[in-house]
């Protein structure tokens, strides 16, 4: 099995940062990529950002320019950066990773979610 679990979640207000982190564990024997998905209230999941393998990150529109993604492949570990906070990046955040397991299998996993609340 794999597991990722998330940190550093919480309340900040308007323009302040937070970063989060992910560990991956389990049984993976390589990765393809990790990302951050959120959901804001009464929302669907969206795409913020994503790093593949190689470092190669893609970025919602919405967090350009505020938000930095990074990786260190070694601990299967990834982190989110975020500056520049405003209200509307309140959401659940959920990372996910995509990986191919023990089984030689491909799939994604996907962590329990930190909660983000940007508010004064």
């Amino acid at each position: 099995q794999v597991q990722l679990v998330e940190s550093g979640g919480g309340l900040v207000q308007p323009g302040g940062s937070l970063r989060l982190s992910c560990v991956a564990s389990g049984r993976i024997l390589s990765t393809y990529a990790m990302g951050w998905y959120r959901q804001p209230p009464g929302n669907q999941r969206e795409l913020v950002a994503t790093i593949t393998n190689d470092g190669s990150p893609n970025y919602a529109d919405s967090v350009k320019g505020r938000f930095t993604i990074s990786s260190d492949n070694a601990k299967n570990t990834v982190y989110l950066q975020m500056n520049s906070l405003k209200p509307e990046d309140t959401a659940v955040y959920y990372c996910n990773a995509r990986v191919v397991n023990s089984w030689y299998q491909t799939r994604d996993y996907w962590g329990q979610g930190t909660q983000v609340t940007v508010s004064s």
